[in-house]
């Protein structure tokens, strides 16, 4: 039945929505490309003001069992997360595009309820409360990327959507910091607060994502088809490819600790290191951080070649753990100042732990002509890297020992970096040795058939 163009009652709008997309469906790839990425980052920029904005307060009014509350704030609402990504293994593999976005929505909103009560319980009884607010936000990062998989431009809309949660981690603990400190919010509200800031942006972030054209029959072709998972077809895919994934997974454990042990106790090394004072340094600094990081990553979506792409995602993997490494001895040896170290120790470790999300998974189901979903491994890998970082916050004392977190990190870095640096360079090899379908020919339709180990 036609409607009315006049009509402008709440029943017409799905409709309008359709046109939206229906528009986009028509336009150029880039264009497309340009309204993904940008949905996704204001999406995803927005969640993290639900999940990050606690750790620019320091919490030291109180501890619990002798542990300071910050590190058991971080290890609560991390635990949370970690378990969400297990659970995001099966859901995120599951889930139907048409309830991707009411399950954003409805996943945040939790989050935001569980902040309202970490401000309205006293500390130290409040801990439990950031476990509730991680254990939704978990899947959010699996929902937005399945907007954007299996697409000619996959590795530049990934990076935008991983830039997000560089820039926005940065801006949320400095909105965060301003809320206590020029504002005088109190820092068990301020979290609570700082997301109801974004949650205009967020809702904007979501209907925009909402409208993205599914990938179209090109896509398909050069990528794969993404499909959901079920039990079997996730076991099975393992099972062909398990020596480079379980090789792979390992790095990318070594890639979360480095980059969370920055990220969420990046106020206390910029203390140590004579920021602390300084609101303003997690913005400016994380903003060059993604601003590389963006340009490296992003750049493989130029490799029209599978097979290439991949083993360019890993070498990048390579020269960002060299960036690490490089940027302590430069501080150690006084060659470079605080602010560079803290700059390009962020670029070492965001490009390799970026190139997972937008280019090692993706490409590698390409290249093998698999039809399966980057969601289900990155849930894959990011279970384990939270699982093994919550791990280490609760044997800290035995890691930090008379050093603060300056220390920790740098000891920390060091042996993560050598040990996955010479992984890595092992799979690198192995990889290279391997055989890939030719670019661009078509992939089985059969899940459980072997495409050839990896």
């Amino acid at each position: 039945m036609e409607i009315d163009s006049h009509n402008k009652s709440p029943a017409n709008r799905p409709n309008e929505s359709c046109r939206l997309r229906d528009w986009l469906a028509g336009g150029s790839p880039v264009m497309i490309g340009v309204f993904a990425a940008g949905s996704a980052f204001v999406t995803y920029s927005s969640m993290y003001a639900f999940r990050k904005p606690f750790t620019a307060a320091a919490f030291d009014d109180v501890t619990l069992l002798g542990i300071d509350y910050k590190s058991v704030l971080v290890a609560s609402q991390l635990a949370g997360y970690a378990l969400s990504k297990v659970i995001g293994v099966k859901v995120i593999a599951e889930m139907t595009p048409t309830r991707r976005a009411a399950a954003i929505l409805a996943l945040i909103a939790i989050a935001w309820l569980s902040l309202l009560g970490f401000a309205l319980v006293p500390a130290p009884y409040n801990f439990p409360l950031l476990f509730l607010n991680g254990l939704p936000l978990g899947m959010v990062f699996g929902l937005v990327l399945s907007f954007l998989e299996g697409r000619n431009l996959t590795d530049a809309l990934v990076a935008g959507l991983c830039a997000s949660f560089i820039f926005a981690s940065g801006v949320v603990k400095s909105v965060g910091r301003w809320l206590i400190v020029a504002v005088g919010v109190d820092p068990y509200w301020m979290p609570c607060l700082t997301g109801v800031i974004f949650a205009p942006t967020l809702l904007i972030g979501v209907y925009l994502l909402s409208r993205i054209p599914p990938p179209n029959a090109e896509d398909k072709v050069v990528r794969c088809e993404r499909v959901p998972m079920d039990r079997a077809a996730r076991h099975a895919f393992f099972r062909r490819h398990s020596a480079s994934l379980s090789g792979l997974l390992l790095v990318y454990v070594a890639l979360t600790v480095l980059r969370s042990l920055r990220d969420d106790f990046g106020l206390e090394i910029w203390t140590e290191l004579g920021f602390g004072s300084a609101p303003s340094v997690f913005a400016t600094s994380e903003t060059l951080v993604m601003v590389g990081v963006v340009a490296l990553c992003g750049g493989v979506t130029f490799v029209r070649d599978n097979r290439t792409a991949l083993l360019l995602s890993i070498a990048l993997v390579l020269g960002g753990l060299g960036i690490v490494a490089g940027a302590i001895a430069g501080l150690q040896a006084g060659t470079i100042g605080p602010y560079a170290f803290m700059v390009l120790a962020g670029l070492g470790a965001y490009v390799p732990y970026v190139a997972f999300h937008t280019s090692i998974f993706e490409r590698l189901i390409a290249a093998f002509g698999e039809r399966a979903t980057v969601g289900y491994l990155m849930y894959l890998a990011d279970a384990a890297g939270y699982l093994a970082y919550v791990g280490l916050l609760f044997t800290r004392p035995f890691w930090l020992g008379s050093g603060g977190f300056l220390d920790l990190y740098v000891r920390l870095a060091l042996a993560l970096t050598l040990g996955s640096g010479l992984l890595t360079a092992c799979l690198l090899i192995r990889l290279q040795r391997t055989t890939f379908r030719p670019h661009g020919a078509k992939p089985t339709q059969d899940t459980t058939s072997p495409a050839g180990p990896a």
